[in-house]
């Protein structure tokens, strides 16, 4: 069975780690997959697991982490919690940890009546994201305020005249410094010594490791330095006597520290704007008409089959289809179209939407969790819970990497202890120090999650969704695209696409005499005679005496006088005679798939109707593309050879298979895959799902089934085909910027730690104090982020 859960506390991919493997090692847990953009955690067990074992768990890492129902968050969104809580912040929705009651929810703080436990706040994605950020952008103002006069301090010995050793004696001036490093020591930058803590009695090291130990030996060498200087040997002292102390290295590196953290829940709160955007979409109130009367209601109180009337310039509450009116709709939020589509009597419209100018009627048939906003919502926060492959190779590197580099400054320190110049243990303390901090792996943490974050949001503006990280890798690789035809390649409904009339009859009695014999027929084809009649202003006479004929068509009076529509077979067996040239016109449209049905009076005929399925506009296009950047692209459909050769040949596709059930569309899939070829499926229906669900990468069209959007790894949310591009052209985008962010964060560390090391001392004089190499490790931070963030500007069209 597989569940998700809300996670919070976690701050960096250390902790992401460390719950990841605390989650796996319970009992009964088969795999875990923590997102730390979103604070969630998807598991898979073979089991019920009681939530409090999992809090139990978590509660062996001091309490920082806590873990909660995903269900509970996911209500609070989708209600459209109230924001002044009494809390000031949050949802203003509370409920018990314990879930002792099920889902039930409170509106104030307090005690869960059944076990006293303490209601928890639910929080919004936002919200979270926002007082994570809020709390560190605080602490760093803290940490920045106390750390500048250190450094003043500290950097007042290189100006000309030393000015403060005029004012007061270096003692002073040191212990002054030592005074104004305790608050950023151990309240603005205290939680990276707690997880330095639990990293070494883990022995899972990571980046913390490295900065507690570095920053740690720094502040309190310099400590006992200040409180007893007579310990140290006069190598270790300055000219007035006192212990050359390192305060201002520890608290600018623990400052510089913080300033990435904080950069780094800015840059989550923006790759998640795309997000918070789709969630500010839904309005909070509806106008719901009950027997001709208009009332404003809270949108919580819709009910599927309710009335409601969309208002000039109003959002849509709720996905359902207009009854009455005709309305302008910009859907662009949620497709990325910035033309703006006509609705009419019969058209879907979708929650969050904007209607234009005129107003419309519609009822209600999605409401909740249920709406394709909700569902949008749903997947974009559902990709970031799984990692692309290339990922797994930076969290291989940042596990060897930090006991390596916890060695190498070790090693540094001996050394220069041994072998450097006076004073060496001093110069092998700051360098291995130095070492510590610039190999710093926070950067390799970032490379991959930041650029794919980046994308899904980048995707979701476009109408490209993204379920699965792993999609936005696989699918630049893709070499076969396998499609399905109908509601994929073609629009998935049959209309009328030609009528010819015989000679002598106008093709507006052709129309008007087969919509009327359409009219009450409930044949799949006859809703498409009569919506051509309506759109072409045709009126539609009433039909008496009808009867349906299996396997022929369909017989009735109009006017007093007796029609009928149908196949060849009718004709037949009505003994009506068809002229050979007549007769080839009417076969030169059903060579191309498409479905002919004449209509015959009692003695001659008087016209055909040509029905088929349209293929999309875009389809040719795309599939013209995707072939010319070395895809191949083979379709695959239920429908009969015939009109699949025709469409085939229409789009210029050298492959197709057709006749297909589902489970051998799923063997076609296994096969090409068993050749070692990236396969792709594009499809729409249920037919499609175990397809869509075998392939490397499955698309779904956003205008199919749930099914087929459930079993897929990307959804086109338009049904257009231009999205297949759209969506490569963002794999590919992601995938290169990926691999430069490993680069960033690798060179660096690369370059860095021999510099660290000392290693320019023997030729050019050159160090890399403790404070330098924080800058430069923090950089590489900021150019991963910088860069990941470049996806937003990049053009898909």
């Amino acid at each position: 069975m597989k569940t998700s859960y809300s996670i919070h506390g976690m701050s960096c991919m250390g902790c992401r780690h460390h719950v990841q493997q605390t989650l796996e090692e319970i009992p009964g847990v088969l795999h875990a997959e923590v997102d730390l953009e979103h604070g969630l955690a998807a598991m898979e067990l073979d089991r019920e697991i009681p939530i409090l074992i999992f809090q139990k768990a978590l509660a062996k890492h001091g309490g920082r982490y806590s873990i909660h129902p995903l269900e509970s968050a996911a209500k609070g969104i989708q209600q459209k919690p109230k924001i002044n809580s009494e809390s000031g912040t949050g949802s203003g929705v509370f409920y018990c940890p314990m879930r002792c009651e099920g889902d039930r929810t409170y509106d104030k703080p307090g005690d869960c009546p059944v076990c006293g436990m303490d209601l928890v706040e639910m929080v919004t994605a936002s919200s979270s994201e926002d007082k994570t950020y809020q709390r560190m952008l605080s602490k760093f103002w803290l940490a920045l305020v106390f750390t500048l006069p250190i450094f003043f301090i500290a950097m007042s010995d290189i100006l000309p005249g030393a000015p403060l050793k005029n004012l007061a004696s270096s003692k002073f001036w040191n212990g002054l410094q030592g005074i104004l490093s305790l608050p950023v020591v151990f309240y603005a930058t205290w939680m990276f010594f707690q997880r330095a803590y639990r990293s070494i009695l883990s022995g899972k090291l990571n980046m913390f490791t490295l900065i507690g130990i570095g920053a740690g030996v720094a502040w309190l060498f310099s400590v006992v330095g200040l409180l007893f200087p007579d310990f140290f040997p006069p190598q270790f002292k300055d000219a007035d006597g006192q212990v050359r102390i390192y305060f201002e290295a520890a608290t600018v590196i623990l400052t510089l520290v913080l300033m990435g953290q904080v950069m780094e829940a800015r840059a989550h709160r923006k790759t998640n704007s795309a997000v918070r955007e789709l969630l500010k979409l839904a309005p909070n109130t509806a106008i719901r008409v009950e027997d001709g009367v208009a009332s404003e209601i809270d949108i919580d109180a819709i009910q599927v089959g309710d009335l409601l009337q969309i208002r000039p310039g109003s959002k849509i509450p709720v996905d359902g289809v207009v009854t009455q009116g005709t309305g302008t709709v910009d859907e662009s939020m949620i497709t990325g179209e910035p033309i703006p589509a006509d609705k009419t009597e019969g058209d879907k419209v979708h929650s969050g939407t904007l209607n234009g100018n005129q107003s419309f009627l519609m009822q209600a048939e999605r409401i909740g969790a249920e709406t394709l906003l909700a569902q949008i919502i749903k997947l974009v926060n559902e990709a970031g819970s799984s990692r692309a492959p290339i990922q797994k190779l930076a969290d291989r590197i940042a596990a060897f990497f930090v006991p390596a580099v916890v060695g190498i400054s070790i090693f540094t320190a001996l050394i220069w202890s041994v072998f450097g110049p006076e004073p060496a243990y001093v110069y092998g303390l700051v360098n291995g120090i130095a070492v510590l901090i610039i190999a710093c792996p926070c950067a390799l943490g970032l490379a991959t999650p930041m650029a794919v974050m980046v994308g899904v949001g980048k995707g979701a503006q476009n109408g490209v969704l993204i379920r699965d990280a792993a999609a936005l890798e696989a699918f630049s690789k893709v070499e076969v695209l396998l499609v399905d035809k109908t509601g994929t390649l073609t629009e998935g409904k049959p209309e009328v696409v030609h009528v010819e009339a015989a000679p002598g009859i106008s093709q507006h009695e052709v129309i008007r005499l087969a919509a009327s014999l359409n009219r009450v027929s409930e044949h799949p084809l006859a809703q498409a005679m009569v919506n051509y009649a309506e759109k072409k202003g045709v009126d539609i006479d009433v039909v008496e005496n009808f009867r349906s004929e299996t396997g022929l068509g369909v017989i009735g009076i109009v006017g007093n006088n007796k029609y009928a529509l149908g196949n060849l077979k009718l004709l037949l067996h009505s003994g009506i005679h068809i002229s050979k040239a007549f007769n080839q016109l009417a076969q030169t449209h059903q060579e191309t798939g498409k479905t002919v049905s004449f209509l015959i009076s009692e003695v001659e005929v008087l016209g055909f109707v040509v029905i088929g399925d349209r293929i999309k506009n875009s389809a040719a296009a795309a599939i013209s593309e995707l072939q010319r950047s070395g895809v191949e692209v083979v379709m695959l459909t239920g429908d009969d050879p015939k009109t699949a050769g025709a469409v085939a040949e229409a789009l210029g596709l050298s492959a197709f298979r057709a006749g297909l059930l589902p489970e051998e569309k799923l063997e076609v899939v296994r096969d090409y895959k068993a050749t070692g070829k990236v396969v792709a499926m594009a499809g729409d229906g249920i037919n499609d799902a175990p397809a869509l669900a075998g392939s490397d990468v499955g698309i779904a069209m956003g205008t199919g089934t749930d099914v087929a959007i459930e079993s897929a790894a990307i959804t086109l949310l338009k049904g257009d085909l231009q999205g297949l591009i759209r969506a490569r052209r963002l794999s590919q985008a992601v995938t290169r910027n990926i691999r430069q962010n490993l680069f960033f964060a690798l060179i660096y560390n690369t370059l860095g730690v021999p510099v660290a090391a000392g290693i320019l001392y023997p030729i050019f004089g050159i160090l890399l104090s403790p404070m330098l190499a924080a800058a430069a490790m923090s950089f590489s931070s900021v150019s991963v982020i910088a860069n990941s963030l470049r996806l937003k500007r990049i053009s898909l069209n």
